[in-house]
């Protein structure tokens, strides 16, 4: 294990960008009052104990306000939309589940289901379940900072209630990472640092992403693997891959003090002075999250771990659904087909219903796999990756919004503990 490179918070942007400054100061627990330092009279605080009390105030302050300022990201529902989510939620199963397996001349669908290896089944679920352990173990080495009031408990929490937040938005599950931005703001972490450690995260999950549409899509193309290689699900997911890992890694390139860079060039229009800084704050972001991000890999901890864990084990979950239902496909085409199938998330469709369950059948159909048995074995993962976890996950809402609460708490107790402090000379 490695110690972690601290992200610049906020208040901290003005640093040289070679500097490594500390992350948000831990929850200050209570002590006792200060004692004056030796030789000093009796009453009387060190300048040392006045500092480190002043310190700690302000950063008390700046949790405080950051916990206080947001409430839970909610849904507006009405009755009509609650109505009409149902039914579309509802007509989407229904025709994945009924009518699709109709439509493709696969009549026989529901009885390759009741025919399913049971053993198999049983290791889709519990490899389902070591996949999430794994997405947590990300989010505890990516997004907790050392003194953070979040705890592996939280962390189930918050990545639960955003599986569950992911359900009712689309493009690529914006739900989830808005519930995430607000819990990681509530525990005391200020905005940049939030948008640092989510862009790191982001960025360490979907560089396995694309790089295994890189290796997977060149490989079966010059043969280096075994499997047909039809060049539109090949070659071309391969060009997206190396095309997104360039732009990332153009980003981390950008200086993470570039809004202090910018100010030495601030015209006098103070309007287009503040537009200038604004501008600024995305690429800066974009770039320390980059960095920290390049820093974990160079660094591998549990965090690295658990995302390779993350996609190794949502693939192990596909490949018994298809051992379940007869003989899945080689590796490579295996691991290309899915990936290239998650590519439909992005497509506007609440939590990617539909979308991407025809993209992977699609996929494996366009790589030769026999569309009864591809569509046996996705609807068969969407349940145990998608639907099952959804319960734990509404769950996991309600009970963060009580853990949240916890923390303003705390927050408020060490802020009024601080100020019952002498109060510096």
């Amino acid at each position: 294990m490695t110690s972690e490179r601290p992200i610049r918070s906020g208040s901290q942007a003005g640093a040289a960008p070679n500097e490594m400054p500390d992350g948000p100061e831990p929850a200050v627990e209570a002590e006792a009052p200060a004692t004056h330092a030796p030789g000093a009279a009796p009453g009387q605080v060190s300048q040392e104990e006045c500092e480190r009390i002043l310190h700690e105030r302000r950063s008390l302050r700046e949790r405080f306000d950051a916990v206080e300022e947001e409430d839970m990201p909610r849904v507006h529902v009405t009755r009509n939309r609650l109505i009409a989510g149902g039914i579309f939620i509802v007509s989407v199963a229904a025709f994945l589940y009924f009518v699709l397996p109709q439509l493709s001349g696969v009549k026989g669908t529901w009885d390759r289901l009741a025919e399913g290896n049971a053993w198999w089944l049983g290791v889709a679920a519990a490899m389902q379940v070591v996949s999430m352990a794994s997405y947590i173990a990300i989010f505890q080495g990516i997004h907790v900072p050392p003194g953070s009031p979040i705890s592996y408990r939280d962390s189930y929490k918050i990545t639960m209630a955003s599986l569950a937040a992911t359900r009712l938005f689309a493009a690529g599950g914006a739900g989830g990472v808005v519930l995430t931005a607000w819990a990681l703001r509530r525990s005391g972490m200020d905005r940049r640092e939030v948008a640092e450690r989510m862009i790191a995260f982001l960025v360490i999950m979907y560089l396995v992403y694309m790089v295994a549409m890189v290796v997977c899509g060149l490989g079966l193309r010059t043969h280096l693997f075994h499997g047909p290689n039809p060049f539109a699900v090949t070659v071309v997911p391969a060009i997206l891959g190396i095309a997104v890992i360039v732009v990332f890694l153009a980003i981390g390139l950008v200086p993470e003090d570039l809004e202090r860079r910018l100010g030495r060039f601030t015209p006098k229009n103070q309007r287009l002075a503040g537009l200038l800084r604004r501008l600024a704050t995305g690429p800066a972001s974009l770039s320390g999250g980059v960095r920290f991000a390049l820093y974990k890999l160079r660094h591998p901890d549990w965090a690295l771990l658990g995302t390779v864990g993350w996609w190794a084990f949502n693939i192990g979950v596909l490949y018994a659904c298809f051992r379940a239902f007869g003989e899945p496909p080689p590796v490579a085409v295996l691991i290309q087909a899915y990936f290239v199938g998650l590519l439909a998330n992005l497509l506007p469709v609440p939590g990617g219903i539909g979308a991407v369950d025809g993209g992977m059948i699609g996929a494996f159909a366009a790589f030769g796999v026999s569309g009864s048995l591809a569509l046996v074995a996705v609807l068969m993962y969407r349940l145990f990756a998608f639907w099952l976890p959804s319960v734990p996950g509404l769950v996991a809402y309600f009970q963060l919004r009580r853990t949240v609460r916890e923390w303003v708490g705390e927050v408020a107790r060490a802020r009024t503990e601080a100020h019952r402090r002498p109060a510096p000379a």
